[in-house]
């Protein structure tokens, strides 16, 4: 972004993983606005939930960045970014978490959290939720959404150390509850 305003998106697909591809699509992207890391005021990362190896390599690489740079970082829900889409007082998002749950949230019209982001059946979840609550699911791209949160966050002051920034997994991977129950 730039003056509030977001100057390119660019949407990866990596079906093999985005350690390899991102840091040459950062590159490509600086270039074409012939800019530099260095020029970066701020730097922000969808922090989830979602995929777990996804969220350790955008928030590994947003941490990296910033923290040779000396910048600050900001990690918007993926939940907060879709509700950033909605039009409703009560803006319900969710994700598919697969397993035949969903990622969900509840938001008002100003993106603050009405209650706690949880996994649940869709059916479980829907309802529960508060009558005229807007329903909204990833149709679009969050990274605009992330933008423009991360953009308000960083105007308000609102930013962290890299250190500090972690993923927002909601439920734990197979791989550590396998692990914790055994």
């Amino acid at each position: 972004m730039r003056d509030g305003q977001l100057v390119e998106a660019v949407e990866i697909e990596a079906p093999d993983g985005y350690g390899h591809v991102l840091f040459g699509a950062l590159d490509e992207l600086l270039a074409r606005h012939l800019l530099r890391v260095a020029d970066i005021a701020l730097f922000a990362a969808a922090c989830g939930p979602g995929s777990f190896t996804g969220l350790r390599v955008a928030l590994a690489a947003v941490k990296g960045l910033a923290e040779a740079g000396s910048k600050r970082v900001v990690g918007v829900s993926n939940l907060q970014a879709l509700a950033w889409y909605g039009t409703s007082e009560i803006r319900a998002p969710y994700l598919d978490a697969r397993r035949e749950q969903i990622y969900a949230g509840l938001f008002d019209s100003q993106l603050r959290p009405l209650a706690e982001e949880t996994v649940a059946s869709f059916d479980l979840w829907r309802g529960q939720l508060p009558d005229g609550a807007e329903l909204i699911t990833a149709e679009k791209s969050l990274a605009p959404a992330v933008a423009a949160i991360a953009h308000q966050r960083l105007l308000a002051g609102e930013w962290l150390d890299p250190a500090a920034i972690e993923a927002n997994y909601v439920r734990r991977a197979d791989a550590e509850m396998k692990w914790k129950d055994n």
